[in-house]
């Protein structure tokens, strides 16, 4: 059994498989997934990781419970009640635990500053706050955002949510406190404040990869990308020459796949309820003798019931990368397509979440 690392509280139930090493963690990702998928199980690799060394201070990307008590303020999580500060957590980035030991020293008391939540990602902070009244600021000095240019960071915001907790972001209430509401990310593409995104970049752009290689779109071929984020995905089939459809239900999201990918058409909403566009629109666009083809990256809901009848009975792509979060939804949703005649041709699984139980699969399917 592996010693906890340095600022790991005992307490926290973040990380399940902190205490394995990463070929026992590894492994027993493998085994549950082929219990879980064992319809599937010859088709499964081996789980793809980053190298040991870049397993801890990996997240860039954090929600935190803020409490403030004995005139100080922490963060951390809520389990079972308990408030459970991890200031110093070894998963962290060292940009967040920088940030955190930064906001430690710097924020006012809750009095006058009601902070419920610190969110950040990557380079970009927002504190929200419990409240319909901005506060003062006065604490964000001209030596504050030289240390938080120092951290790496490119823009703090607060948001003003009463109801915070129940919704983390309303639609308004948004204030930019210094520099910018959107950044870069390594392979520039742009993001947002709220914008969802893997967290080990390297390992994500890798399983793009295999599903650009599989999918192999060319030019004037149909690409439909659901759950598309900020377009990272889209990218990819444009650059082919393909025409390409996003369906993304955040506003922010939207806005940067736009940007991202505009080559692309990218439309707000829920899958389910964007049928009737992607259906006119593919068959407007499809020629015989091209490929239809299909790229998704749902939530652990996996894709909704009438959008998967809608790909196995009337789309009916060519190919299908598809990107799990979830193998209890998977194997839901592989049942249906494979009762549909697709064939599952490989299921290569991701560690982008080391030290938890979690693991995701990059599913490759075609017509039979």
């Amino acid at each position: 059994m592996e010693a906890l690392k340095a600022g790991c509280v005992e307490r926290c139930p973040g990380c399940s498989h902190r205490r394995m090493t990463m070929l026992e963690s590894l492994a027993q990702k493998e085994s549950w997934l082929r219990k879980q998928l064992v319809e599937w199980k010859e088709r499964i690799e081996p789980v793809r990781s980053m190298e040991d060394s870049g397993r801890w201070g990996y997240r860039r990307k954090i929600l935190l419970t803020a409490l403030y008590e004995n005139n100080r303020w922490n963060f951390g999580m809520i389990r079972r009640d308990e408030f459970i500060a991890i200031p110093d957590c070894p998963v962290h980035a060292e940009a967040v635990r920088r940030l955190i030991l930064l906001l430690i020293r710097i924020l006012p008391s809750s009095d006058g500053f009601p902070l419920a939540f610190l969110y950040q990602s990557d380079a970009l902070v927002t504190l929200v706050l419990k409240t319909k009244q901005k506060p003062s600021v006065d604490w964000l000095t001209d030596e504050v955002i030289e240390e938080l240019k120092s951290i790496g960071l490119q823009g703090i915001s607060l948001h003003l949510n009463p109801s915070a907790g129940r919704r983390m972001f309303a639609k308004g209430g948004w204030h930019l406190l210094w520099g910018k509401d959107h950044a870069c990310n390594p392979s520039g593409l742009q993001y947002g404040r709220t914008s969802f995104s893997q967290l080990i970049h390297g390992l994500h752009y890798a399983s793009l990869d295999e599903a650009e290689t599989y999918l192999n779109p060319g030019h004037k071929d149909c690409v439909a990308d659901l759950y598309c984020g900020i377009g990272s995905s889209l990218v990819r089939w444009v650059s082919k020459g393909a025409y390409a459809l996003g369906i993304e239900t955040g506003g922010e999201a939207v806005e940067c796949a736009l940007r991202n990918a505009p080559g692309a058409l990218v439309l707000r909403g829920t899958c389910r309820h964007r049928l009737p566009q992607l259906e006119q629109w593919i068959e407007s666009r499809y020629q015989a003798g091209r490929q239809k083809l299909l790229y998704a990256n749902p939530p652990r809901t996996g894709i909704e019931s009438p959008v998967l009848d809608w790909i196995t009975r009337k789309m009916r792509p060519d190919k299908m990368a598809y990107l799990s979060c979830s193998a209890g939804t998977l194997k839901r949703d592989l049942e249906i397509m494979t009762s549909e005649g697709y064939a599952v041709k490989k299921i290569i699984p991701y560690d982008f979440f080391p030290q938890t139980h979690h693991v995701e699969c990059l599913v490759l399917a075609d017509g039979m």
